[in-house]
């Protein structure tokens, strides 16, 4: 198998990131797992753990804002769906102790 070449981040980009998402230990170490397997086996390529690593930080700073974005913007849209349907789903009739039908005060 070939070694991969990843490019470097340079300094002078990395002040451009601005959403720091961060995974917990247990799943960076399994991404890192995962990244290095599927360049193995879709890229035909062995990449240390290290190169692994910059990757997923890549990904994580690059892509996974506009990831985060569709997944705020998804809860928005079922948020607002089930304002809008509050009154009908809790709503209660309001004065319904006596009977609308009679039309008639008790004696």
């Amino acid at each position: 198998m070939r070694q991969a070449r990843i490019p470097r981040l340079e300094s002078r980009n990395l002040h451009v990131l601005q959403m720091n998402i961060e995974l917990s230990q247990a799943n960076a170490t399994r991404s890192v797992a995962s990244i290095r397997r599927y360049f193995d086996e879709a890229l035909d390529l062995e990449i240390g753990e290290l190169k692994a690593r910059m990757v997923l930080d890549f990904f994580l700073a690059e892509i996974a804002p506009s990831v985060y974005n569709l997944a705020i913007a998804d809860v928005q849209t079922h948020m607002r769906d089930r304002v809008a349907d509050l009154e009908g789903a809790c709503g209660r009739e309001e004065f319904s102790h006596w009977p609308r039908s009679t039309g008639r005060r008790p004696a």
